[in-house]
């Protein structure tokens, strides 16, 4: 029944997502205004109650409403309240799509979990390198700015500093937009360094995730070699330390650490 309901409310929270957008487009808004208005109330009303219920069934109260889910439920509702008061707040109800976290309840997706956790702690080992990275890309960016602002100036579009450096990382990261260029020969070779600087970094980041991720990933496996076990019978190798049966003949496999006993005589 719980995840029945979850998936009730998953269902519900996307349609008030699509009305929400749906009435941000002009002719709609102006043919069904009224009916998107009678559907967003009863959506939070419905939002409203649940989250009522869930503070009164939680045996932590205080830990619900203050945890990630609690405050996300309550910024759900809040705009709606708000838009009475303060029309312009409304377009906030998109906030909404961040309750579909909760589909990762509903699948149990405990397959990912365990990866969730090892990316987790792989960036938790790599923050300073990390840290390192975008402290040095900071500063590219910065140097590459200020050198457009002086080349290039206004009358090529580079009006001011903050605004060169937004054209800097759009020109590191190979993003280009394009709606601020260079135009002077030398303003085009400093891009053109930029650019190859981008290509040269755009990796790093992947490369300092992923060296922790490869040694956990090794580890484990060193960790699978030295506890696999063979059938006594078949000599089928089993990885899984919960197996007590060999799954191609079904003879009973030695307990995980311990090499099987062998049988003396004919």
């Amino acid at each position: 029944m719980g995840r029945w309901f979850d998936i009730s409310l998953i269902l519900i929270i996307i349609a008030s997502v699509m009305v929400i957008m749906l009435d941000s487009i002009p002719n709609t808004h102006t043919r069904y205004g009224i009916l998107y208005l009678q559907l967003e109330w009863v959506f939070t009303l419905m939002f409203t109650l649940e989250y009522l219920v869930r503070v009164w069934c939680s045996p932590n109260r205080k830990g619900y409403m203050f945890s990630i889910y609690g405050i996300v439920d309550l910024l759900a509702l809040l705009p709606t309240y708000l838009s009475l008061l303060l029309p312009q707040t409304a377009p906030l109800l998109i906030i909404r799509m961040l309750r579909i976290l909760r589909i990762f309840r509903v699948l149990r997706l405990l397959s990912l979990l365990n990866e969730a956790n090892a990316m987790a702690a792989a960036l938790r080992s790599s923050a300073r390198k990390i840290f390192v990275f975008y402290s040095l890309m900071l500063i590219l960016t910065t140097i590459f700015g200020c050198l457009m602002y002086v080349v290039e100036g206004a009358e090529h579009g580079f009006d001011n500093i903050p605004k060169s450096i937004y054209w800097a990382i759009v020109t590191i990261t190979t993003v280009g937009y394009g709606d601020v260029v260079p135009l002077t020969p030398i303003g085009r070779a400093i891009s053109s360094v930029g650019m190859l600087i981008g290509y040269s970094l755009i990796t790093v980041p992947a490369v300092i995730m992923m060296a922790p991720l490869a040694a956990s990933e090794q580890a484990r496996r060193d960790r699978q070699a030295h506890e696999s076990r063979n059938c006594t019978n078949c000599a089928t190798v089993e990885h899984d330390t919960r197996s007590h049966y060999c799954r191609n003949c079904g003879v009973a496999l030695p307990k995980p650490g311990h090499e099987p006993e062998t049988e003396s005589g004919t």
